[in-house]
């Protein structure tokens, strides 16, 4: 078999927050893809708005680096460049030497479980990846997932102990946590063989070892020319190209990225386009691009082992495979996991309905979502037997509230039900999804939080307390007992927690598990609330919006202070009589509003109520808008499950 050695492809999977956005910084700049003098953006690579806003990554992203390898020394070659006889998959002659300049290829990767099918589908592209874990925290639930799926496709590691300048870093000690998960993940004697280094990503430092001085990324990319294998390179071969991403260009239309795992491809080659189906539709390659640093340039051919854009078919999807015309062959499409949460999506018909959004029907709806399935592996949408409602599903509460907030971006208007886990049926028994969490907390708050999650069926498995303040504590928990977890969490901790989970596995279905232990309050009719309504409202209850706001008849204006619903009039107004002016009294003291994220309104629901999406606002609403009409449907549901207990 033949290899690239001018070509490395490697993927940086961490957990969230663990700095892999801004270590692929520090490598652009090093590496000279980013000019000492030009002006980005701090994560250069978080390109969307909403990554931008909430600093995490969502959509795995491709860069390249040209990387020149030193000049070979006295015995005349590059002896810490050699690929080892493990990376390179055959024996290599003893005076082997790199090629001068190597492109090396770079995925930045999702850090969060419900983007995992990011991770999942980038994987194929590449030979090796570079797991990044951080000095302080150690291995975390997401760093267990993305790792799993690595070591199951044979990749070898690179594990860089990132933010060793941290005040409470503990690098021996994650270093050794890394090795048992490993060993637990089933790692082969090649992978386990891992070689170790140690960054500060912000500061564009990867050394050796701790007590190294150098000040840059060198370290990092000498252990990719030697640790990485160098991609397949029979060039010889009829195509075959996996797609693996879709991007969408103005002028172009849309375009596959993969790896081309054998031949050549070219400008204007006639291939074939291989479906998952099996059915083959013939094209033209319009236009092929390759990564260079920050950009994309148009090339004229491509060899295997390159990662390309080819332009060419309008309706390219993720998962197939662009062929050799006269030889195609096709490609076996990466294992997606399946989704464990799923939610309705409905045309909006709130009183309000079509004054604040462009696209408001079911065609529009349906239209848009297909056009998500076709980019986002992870993603189900099922047609239900009512038109103007679809069921949505995904990884978790997360994956689907991100494709609301961008689709009401785009002005569309429509409305979301609670969301519910998926549950299966195993011989007979009902099984439903767990999930592995981690909490990271002050000792003070230890007993008020173990309570909140005992409530919700958690089973504590592991909890460590290095003697600084701070205990970390893991449970497996039903996916259900974390909706409407996390302002209950940061409320208990005073904002000091941090709390991360991933998908475990399905197990016994627990039961039920209580939902919001507060009711409503639910505007009675239409019409602008003013101060003088909120006023005696806001002692025994917490608003969710201010005076001079227009509501309408069943929406949900607050939180009241006990379990049951309350029906409220915040739009009553104080007039005048022949005793006193309307505005002459002291003026009204109100506590500011609860302004709630669409986050924390898909975990505040019940199953009674619906969140209002438009690209103006975020509602709460009743299912059933009339008092009178509700109160009956609860009457009637509550009668039937009396008699279902008897």
């Amino acid at each position: 078999m033949q290899f690239r050695y001018d070509i490395r492809n490697v993927a940086i999977i961490a957990h969230v927050d663990h700095g892999k956005t801004t270590l692929v910084d520090a490598l652009l700049k090093q590496a000279g893809a980013i000019r000492a003098n030009q002006q980005v953006d701090e994560r250069v690579m978080d390109s969307n708005d909403l990554e931008r806003e909430r600093g995490i990554t969502i959509l795995a992203k491709n860069t390249s680096i040209r990387y020149l390898v030193d000049s070979p020394d006295a015995l005349g070659h590059a002896a810490h460049h050699e690929a080892t006889h493990t990376a390179s998959g055959h024996d290599l002659p003893a005076n082997f030497i790199h090629p001068s300049e190597v492109k090396i290829n770079i995925v930045d990767t999702p850090g969060h479980a419900d983007f995992g099918g990011e991770v999942e589908r980038v994987l194929s592209m590449v030979d090796g990846v570079i797991l990044l874990v951080d000095a302080a925290e150690g291995p975390m639930p997401q760093t267990r997932f993305v790792l799993r799926k690595a070591l199951s496709l044979a990749l070898l590691p690179i594990v860089v102990i990132n933010k060793i300048d941290r005040s409470d870093a503990r690098p021996n000690e994650v270093l050794n946590e890394v090795f048992d998960l490993m060993i637990e993940l089933g790692a082969s004697d090649e992978q386990i063989d891992f070689p170790v280094l140690y960054a500060i990503g912000r500061a564009g430092i990867v050394r050796n070892n701790l007590e190294d001085t150098n000040e840059d990324c060198r370290p990092l990319f000498d252990a990719i020319l030697k640790r990485i294998p160098p991609p397949p390179g029979n060039t010889g071969g009829a195509l075959q190209l996996l797609v693996s991403a879709i991007d969408y260009n103005d002028y172009v239309g849309r375009m596959g990225i993969g790896r081309i795992q054998r031949g050549k491809i070219h400008q204007a080659e006639d291939v074939v386009l291989m479906l998952r189906d099996g059915s083959q539709k013939k094209g033209r390659v319009t236009k092929l691009t390759a990564f260079e640093g920050l950009k994309r340039e148009e090339i004229e051919e491509a060899a295997a082992g390159e990662i390309v854009a080819i332009a060419g078919f309008a309706d390219i999807e993720i998962g197939e495979t662009i062929a050799a015309a006269d030889a195609p062959e096709r490609l076996e499409p990466i294992a997606i996991d399946e989704p464990t949460v799923s939610m309705f999506w409905m045309v909006n018909d709130s009183p309000f309905a079509g004054t604040e959004g462009k696209y408001v029907t079911s065609r529009n709806l349906k239209d848009r979502l297909e056009r998500e399935l076709r980019k986002d592996v992870a993603l189900r949408v099922r047609e239900t037997d009512q038109a103007d409602r679809f069921e949505v599903s995904g990884r978790g509460e997360l994956h689907l509230s991100i494709l609301a907030e961008n689709m009401r971006r785009e002005g569309f208007e429509f409305a979301l039900s609670r969301p519910q886990v998926i549950l299966k049926e195993l011989n007979g028994n009902l099984m439903e999804p767990y999930e592995a969490l981690v909490v990271d907390i002050d000792e003070a708050h230890v007993g008020a939080i173990m309570e909140k999650l005992q409530q919700r069926r958690a089973e504590m498995t592991d909890m460590v307390n290095p003697g600084t303040g701070r205990v970390r504590i893991e449970f497996k928990i039903p996916t259900r007992g974390l909706f409407g977890i996390r302002t209950e969490f940061l409320t208990e901790t005073r904002g000091t927690g941090l709390l991360y989970h991933t998908f475990l596995e399905y197990g016994p279905y627990r039961g039920e598990i209580a939902s919001r232990g507060r009711g409503a309050l639910v505007a009675k009719e239409g019409g602008e609330t003013t101060a003088y309504a909120i006023e005696p409202l806001q002692e025994r209850s917490i608003l969710f919006l201010g005076p001079g706001i227009k509501v309408y008849g069943g929406q949900v204006v607050g939180e009241n202070s006990r379990e049951s619903d309350m029906v409220v009039q915040v739009c009553r107004k104080k007039h005048l009589t022949n005793m006193r002016a309307s505005g002459s009294d002291i003026a009204v003291q109100l506590t500011p509003p609860r302004i709630m994220t669409l986050e924390q309104c898909l975990e505040w629901i019940d199953d009674d109520e619906l969140v209002e999406v438009t690209p103006a606002s975020i509602r709460i609403r009743k299912k059933i808008l009339d008092q009178t009409t509700r109160d009956v449907a609860n009457k009637k549901a509550k009668k039937a499950t009396e008699m279902v207990e008897a």
